[in-house]
């Protein structure tokens, strides 16, 4: 069991996480009768530790106005009932692109991204909720205790150990 934890852990692979930075609506008012438009945009990033090959970003339906950043080339493949992919030969390690769709009502954020996959598999999907960020001096004094605890414990359990011998 142990082994095959292990074996996920050292394997080299991609790791795709997509997720959704925002979603908002505008409403035009220099426009006659003040139309809405909605907008949102997804990040998604290679994680792993070698390129994800042939990244599928899928879509119930796929706006015409949308576009990649950093541009770069891609193609997309639609079928006959309407289901589109955004088609990326490759993301290296660490490399990340992101998607931002312009699109009217009564089309929402949720009716339109369906998955992201490559060859090596699916995506994690992740809910982004903001959250402060600590200092890097409260980030050191914590990984400081962890290692103090952790220097405990294995002296406890050697003098354990030392005791029941």
């Amino acid at each position: 069991m142990l082994g095959k934890y292990l074996d996920r852990w050292l394997t080299k692979r991609p790791k795709l996480i997509s997720y959704l930075l925002h979603a908002s609506a505008f409403t035009l008012r220099s426009a006659p009768n003040q139309p809405t438009i909605h907008t949102h945009s997804i990040v998604v990033r290679n994680a792993g530790r070698v390129a994800a090959i042939n990244v599928r970003i899928g879509h119930s339906v796929l706006p015409d106005n949308f576009q990649l950043y950093p541009a770069r080339p891609h193609t997309v493949e639609r079928t006959e009932n309407g289901i589109a992919e955004i088609v990326l030969d490759k993301l290296v390690p660490n490399e990340q692109i992101q998607i931002s769709y312009l699109y009217a009502p009564p089309l929402l954020w949720s009716q339109i991204h369906a998955y992201t996959k490559s060859d090596d598999g699916f995506a994690k999907i992740i809910t982004v909720l903001p959250t402060p960020q600590s200092p890097k001096w409260v980030i050191r004094m914590f990984w400081v205790l962890v290692l103090i605890g952790f220097a405990s414990l294995l002296y406890l359990a050697v003098e354990l150990i030392l005791w029941l011998v």
